[in-house]
C-alpha cells in the first residue's frame, strides 16, 4: 500500500502512506476514546457511591481521562499535518509533470 496512490471518485488523489497514517490514527484514537468510555464509567459508579476514598480516587481518573484527551488531539493534529504535506506534495507533483504548472480542472 505505501507507495501506491489511490484515486479518489472527484478527480483527487491520496498517497497509500496517507491512508495507513488515517488507519493507524483512526485505530490508536478509537483505542483512546473506549478506555475513555470506561474512565467515564468508573468515575461516575465513584461518584454516585459518595464514598470518600472513591471520590479521592477520581482526581487520578480524571487526570488519565483529560490526558488521553490531550493524546487524541494530539494525533488529530499529527493527522491533520500529515495531510497537508501530503495534498502539498501531490500538488507540486502535478505541476511538475505539467512543465511546472499545476493542471486546471475543466469546469
Amino acid at each position: 500500500m505505501e507507495g501506491d496512490t489511490f484515486r479518489l471518485g472527484n478527480g483527487g488523489q491520496v498517497d497509500g502512506k496517507v491512508v495507513q497514517t488515517f488507519q493507524k490514527s483512526f485505530v490508536q484514537v478509537q483505542n483512546i476514546l473506549d478506555q475513555n468510555r470506561l474512565l467515564i464509567n468508573e468515575i461516575n459508579q465513584n461518584h454516585e457511591s459518595k464514598i470518600p476514598d472513591n471520590l479521592g480516587r477520581n482526581v487520578g481518573l480524571i487526570r488519565e481521562l483529560n490526558n488521553n484527551i490531550r493524546r487524541a488531539v494530539d494525533i488529530y493534529a499529527d493527522l491533520s499535518s500529515s495531510v497537508s504535506k501530503s495534498a502539498d506534495h501531490i500538488g507540486s507533483s502535478e505541476g511538475d509533470s505539467n512543465g511546472g504548472h499545476k493542471r486546471n480542472r475543466p469546469a
